[in-house]
């Protein structure tokens, strides 16, 4: 983890609501090119399935018609996406030029009293369901929801009219899983938590697509604690899910807001148990050995978006470091997904998308490296060397660096450019941006299988991870250091692209060995981080050069330590043998 400059400041003007707008050309063109990619004039993206339901999203020249409802029973595909705003611009965002120009009419207002069910171990919610009855005005309708699993739009939803407030947990049944089913009849429903939402609803309709944009005020209460509401949801309901992203980025030139794809049911759970939002690992890709390398990239960075957009509220809470972990992750894994689609041939928007998610994660690195200082390497030393003074010091100095890199996290989490940079990202995964860029002689490429593709891109980076390794226990920790970039890169490559060979029992063995020499090279490369943090603190705890003397000294000894388990585990990984060769098919 090396650490970066402080982003140059950036100069600004005025818009007609008051707040900044960042005059940075560069960035513009960013703005610009996003809303090019959203246009219904490019490329359609490829029908998605929803949880049983296809929802095609091939814009036409008007709108493509919306899924049919499905009195049988078969789930009805949601496709949203929040916009959480400050509670005193509503109204201004309700005026926006986007909403004023397409909306077909001043809208309804209703008042949506909610109460959320589960049992008291949290079944559903731990099976990734939600179970909510909503009161607006006389009615009463019981919905069911489940999570987005790689896609951050999509969730599966079940409605049902009940007779009040309360749940008739038959008519769930049909839509809950069979090994769940069971226990809901033994286990009986609480309520966990209440929403009291004030919802003004507009129809927008766009050449891409037809969007019911909700404007949602109220709070969300559990016991004694509330949460307060204030949010933009935007709701396909036909056409292009493109339409959504292009509402959202035309409300963020309007004013701040800060995408999320966390529900009010998440929201409301983590309140009633009083725990910061969950930081989640990404989930692993499923990928046929049949798809095209077209649908592979979309699969490839649906996943990378979804990770983003799931570690966010997190990062911002800041109680959970992980949050800010796997955001920095994820910003990784993007950057190494968009690095992939280079080998297609040259994309105008990768490199601006590319320099915006560089820009986030070295805003978030200090606030990491401070993280693992903190709560790993200070107190682990400083319990096995009780007799040393100046730990207590030393842990503040290093206390008040992590506040001030945590307060550099929050103002780029918070700048307009990350809302532009999420938003954009993901108009452009959804109309396969792409494909505008490639040229014509490289698009069969897109249309030729994956496997192809991926037995090429992973047979050029082990062969670089071995080059760089070659004579590897003489190497000099500047150049361990570039076989660990060079393993880290692998490493997420496998990640995207090892799926096509799962079905081989050498993928798994791979990517055990693979993981285990980026762990030990990701500890060797954790000493040369520590050490630049204690340079950092020498001047401000001179009371505590003793307690640095001993980190530093406990390192170089541990480094000592750290070649022999390194240097076993290159070696495994130089004997493996690679899932995607022919041997291995045949193996």
């Amino acid at each position: 983890m090396l650490k970066s400059d402080a982003t140059p400041a950036r100069k600004t003007t005025s818009a007609p609501d008051g707040n900044p707008v960042p005059k940075d050309s560069k960035r513009t063109h960013v703005v610009a090119g996003f809303l090019r990619q959203i246009d219904p004039a490019g490329p359609a993206a490829a029908p998605a399935i929803v949880e049983g339901a296809v929802i095609d999203q091939t814009p036409s020249e008007s709108t493509t018609a919306a899924p049919e409802p499905n009195p049988a029973g078969r789930p009805a595909g949601e496709i949203e996406l929040k916009l959480l705003v400050d509670a005193e611009r509503m109204a201004h965002f309700n005026a926006a030029p986007v909403i004023a120009a397409n909306a077909r009419s001043k809208g309804t207002r209703k008042h949506l009293k909610s109460v959320y069910y589960d049992t008291a171990d949290r079944a559903l919610r731990n099976s990734g369901l939600s179970l909510r009855v909503r009161q607006s005005g006389a009615r009463f309708v019981q919905t069911v929801k489940t999570e987005a699993v790689d896609d951050p739009l999509r969730r599966g939803e079940w409605e049902a009219s009940v007779p009040s407030l309360a749940p008739d947990l038959a008519l769930a049944m049909p839509f809950i899983p069979e090994k769940l089913r069971e226990h809901l009849e033994t286990q009986p429903l609480e309520a966990v938590f209440t929403a009291d939402i004030h919802r003004h609803a507009r129809m927008i309709d766009l050449p891409s697509g037809t969007v019911e944009i909700a404007f949602d005020q109220g709070e969300l209460t559990a016991g004694e604690r509330s949460l307060p509401v204030s949010e933009i949801e935007l709701e396909l309901k036909s056409g292009s899910a493109g339409a959504i992203y292009e509402i959202a980025l035309r409300l963020a030139e309007h004013g701040a807001v800060k995408p999320s794809i966390r529900s009010k049911s998440a929201r409301g759970f983590d309140l009633a148990a009083d725990k910061p939002p969950a930081a989640r690992r990404p989930r692993k890709l499923q990928l046929d050995a049949s798809v095209t390398l077209d649908e592979a990239f979309e699969t490839i960075l649906r996943s990378c978006l979804h990770h983003l957009l799931q570690s966010l509220p997190a990062a911002e809470d800041g109680r959970n470091p992980e949050g800010v972990h796997q955001l920095r992750v994820s910003l990784r894994r993007l950057r190494s997904a968009l690095d992939l689609m280079r080998s297609v041939g040259a994309l105008s928007n990768l490199d601006a998308l590319r320099s915006e998610a560089k820009w986030l994660a070295q805003d978030l690195s200090a606030a990491r490296d401070w993280d693992v200082f903190q709560l790993e390497t200070l107190p682990m030393i400083a319990s096995a060397c009780p007799a040393v003074a100046g730990f207590d010091t030393l842990g503040r100095a290093a206390a008040r660096r992590q506040s001030e890199a945590y307060r550099k996290a929050h103002r780029a989490l918070g700048d307009r450019r990350c809302a532009v940079f999420l938003i954009g990202l993901g108009g452009w995964i959804e109309t396969r941006g792409w494909r505008n860029d490639v040229a014509a002689e490289d698009l069969g490429q897109l249309a030729e299988p994956a496997v192809n593709f991926a037995e090429r891109i992973l047979s050029e980076q082990h062969a670089k991870v071995l080059k760089r390794g070659r004579r590897f226990k003489s190497l000099s920790a500047e150049q361990v250091h570039r076989v660990r970039l060079a393993a880290k890169r692998l490493r997420y490559l496998s990640e995207f692209l090892l799926p096509l060979f799962a079905d081989r029992k050498s993928a798994k063995r791979y990517s055990r060995r693979l993981a285990g020499l980026q762990e030990e090279l990701g500890a060797f490369n954790d000493m040369a981080v520590t050490a630049s943090l204690l340079d950092e603190l020498g001047g401000e705890a001179p009371d505590s050069a003793i307690a640095a003397a001993a980190i530093a000294g406990w390192q170089a000894r541990a480094s000592v330590g750290v070649q022999p388990a390194l240097q076993s585990t290159w070696r495994d990984f130089a004997a493996a043998r690679v899932p995607w060769s022919r041997q291995a098919e045949q193996g």
